[in-house]
């Protein structure tokens, strides 16, 4: 794995901006550590950021016991070689299509359906429908995804009927509907579609009232929002008609294939080795870019290498405990 050091420390986060316009990720030519928590970033396009190191991401111990049921989600930028491969998928998808001449009907679950756009595990399932909740191009409320409304009741009752009965979305519409699903579910031990959902979002999730949400949204707290609006997505993703499922489809992989990369690195900053790391997310998973030290002028090449193999371990266990998150979801539950 090629890594590059750079003198400074800590780190930075964006989401790109939509943009129909693709364009080549600039390399960071230097990042120095400055006074009152400053991070200082020169790209080889000769820009230059200042950034408060307070607000950005900080990665959490990586806890392999709760990695087997959970995803370790990074908010890191997609990959250019990725986004290539989404649109090369995509092509060879539609000229599979036109090519069949029995059709295999459409994906049956919106996890089907997505894999079958955009290939890779279920970290490319979230960070791609995270990016395309924050960037706004999927609407969970959109007139497609608002439910009949009318009289009819089934004979006899369902338990599909009675639990989405008073919902007017495919999907709860707010919090108290959707946390009362979520208890719901968690008694009927019935999880299985929050199954490799990071932990933190289910927590957010569970902590947010409805005036906390409608609070958020008018402060355009986007990134926060999409965490909570992805666990109630998915929440109601049973519930799901075919319509629904090809309209999120839709927006998500349009969301991604109009994704600009970011002039921005995304950088994770792990405390526990003084390290912030420049990753991206690829077809693969993580891929480490740039690694700084805040402690690099005090520690010998020797440290350095040995932290930089630390870390390097550490991204490589967590993909593989991605994948295995993946693989289980795909076995057990989520069929084509």
């Amino acid at each position: 794995m090629r890594t590059s050091w750079f003198i400074g420390t800590l780190a930075l986060l964006l989401f790109a901006s939509v943009s129909v316009a693709q364009t080549s990720k600039p390399s960071i030519s230097e990042m120095r550590w400055g006074r009152d928590f400053k991070l200082h970033v020169k790209l080889s396009n000769d820009t230059n950021y200042v950034m408060d190191v307070r607000a950005l991401h900080h990665a959490e111990e990586f806890n392999a016991e709760e990695a087997k049921e959970a995803t370790t989600y990074y908010p890191v930028n997609l990959d250019e070689e990725f986004i290539e491969y989404i649109k090369t998928r995509k092509l060879e998808t539609d000229e599979k299509t036109k090519a069949d001449t029995v059709s295999k009907g459409n994906p049956k679950t919106l996890w089907s359906a997505l894999h079958y756009t955009l290939g890779g595990g279920y970290v490319h399932f979230v960070n791609s429908l995270i990016y395309a909740l924050e960037s706004q191009r999927l609407n969970l409320y959109d007139p497609i995804m608002k439910r009949p409304v009318t009289s009819w009741k089934p004979k006899p009752k369902t338990k599909t009927w009675k639990r989405t009965r008073k919902w007017e979305h495919y999907i709860p519409s707010d919090q108290k509907l959707a946390q009362n699903e979520y208890k719901l579910r968690e008694k009927e031990i019935d999880l299985q579609d929050l199954q490799g959902v990071p932990t933190q979002f289910i927590e957010d999730f569970i902590a947010t009232s409805q005036k906390d949400y409608d609070e958020m949204l008018a402060q355009g707290q986007r990134m926060q929002l999409s965490k909570i609006d992805l666990v109630r997505l998915l929440l109601g993703a049973k519930y799901l008609g075919e319509y629904q499922i090809e309209f999120i489809q839709s927006r998500v992989s349009s969301s991604v294939l109009r994704y600009n990369i970011s002039n921005l690195p995304s950088v994770i900053i792990f405390d526990d080795y003084n390290a912030a790391v420049a990753m991206t997310l690829d077809n693969t998973g993580y891929k480490i870019d740039y690694v700084v030290f805040s402690d690099q002028e005090f520690i010998s090449s020797e440290e350095q290498s040995h932290r930089i193999g630390k870390i390097e371990a550490l991204i490589v266990a967590i993909n593989e405990a991605n994948d295995r998150v993946f693989q289980k979801r795909l076995s057990t539950y989520y069929g084509s």
